[in-house]
């Protein structure tokens, strides 16, 4: 987001992370780079003050590997919301963005591999992913009692499987795109012939590239669109499918050892982008090979390089 903010243009940008400044991926030299956690409310006030815009895409989680080990964890993401709309509140910002999520949607209608794409209008009644999505739907609602009660403008998107290159591919918090491309190149260059699969490899995903979702957020924040909208690719696939993507990328055939007790999610997800593309005229449409194909190739020079 911030590398996006720079090339069009922008010159008082801030941005923040809990990391280490030298463990992010980019960082730029005309853009205030903050170390702070914003679970914490002063930490929230010096990241907001003197903000027009608010882009509040913090959170701690990762692939379902964290997310269904580390349900207290992500429930604490509350804290992080809340004292960014109080300061954005208190320290008068004009549009407050909140990235949301796809597990917001109740699991009852994610039971099939045949997934019918989830539209917004599912995500009541609730019945969230434990932990993460409770966190996510409260925050939406938080987000709008701040518009209704305070005349704060936000601005929700739900995500669907964001992924690409400056993203987490190791370490326990990655997601499923950057695993699989971690695993292949890993038994590439160690000259092994298999891999680990999550689940039964039959379990049904849509995953949105990163340039689809900075368009997109960006959509959001400036349209007059007050509710949540999907944010994702409908481009369906069975997780097979998606390590079919990266072997060919790779020009390699693995043996995949399927792992049935491993965290795997829901049996199916697929986003409905009938509204975003009623309201705003547009909706992600970048294939999954070529943004797999960006990713792998960046994953592999961190590999290569480390």
């Amino acid at each position: 987001m911030v590398a996006d903010l720079v090339r069009q243009g922008y010159q008082r940008i801030r941005a923040v992370d809990i990391k280490p400044l030298d463990e992010w991926y980019q960082r730029f030299p005309d853009v205030e780079n903050l170390q702070l956690d914003l679970q914490e409310k002063d930490a929230c006030a010096e990241a907001t003050r003197g903000s027009a815009v608010v882009f509040n895409l913090a959170a701690d989680m990762g692939g379902m590997g964290f997310i269904e080990n580390n349900r207290a964890l992500c429930m604490l993401s509350v804290l992080i919301n809340t004292h960014l709309l109080m300061a954005a509140r208190e320290l008068g910002v004009r549009r407050f963005f909140f990235s949301s999520s796809a597990c917001v949607y109740a699991a009852d209608k994610q039971i099939s591999e045949n997934v019918v794409p989830l539209k917004e209008s599912d995500a009541y009644p609730a019945m969230p992913e434990d932990g993460y999505g409770w966190e996510k739907l409260f925050s939406e609602r938080m987000c709008r009692h701040f518009r209704e009660d305070f005349g704060l403008q936000t601005r929700v998107a739900r995500y669907h499987n964001v992924y690409g290159p400056n993203g987490t591919w190791t370490g326990g918090r990655e997601k499923a795109p950057a695993a699989i491309c971690r695993k292949v190149i890993e038994a590439k260059l160690a000259g092994r012939q298999e891999i680990e699969i999550w689940g039964t490899g039959n379990q049904t995903r849509s995953f949105m590239y990163i340039d689809d979702c900075l368009k997109g957020t960006q959509m959001i924040l400036d349209s007059d669109v007050e509710d949540p909208l999907n944010l994702g690719s409908d481009e369906l696939v069975t997780v097979n499918q998606l390590v079919d993507i990266v072997e060919q990328i790779a020009g390699i055939e693995l043996k995949r050892n399927y792992n049935l007790g491993a965290p795997k999610g829901v049996n199916g997800r697929n986003s409905d982008n009938t509204l975003i593309k009623q309201r705003l005229g547009w909706a992600p449409g970048i294939r999954l090979y070529d943004g797999m194909e960006k990713t792998y190739r960046w994953i592999y020079d961190q590999i290569t390089a480390a």
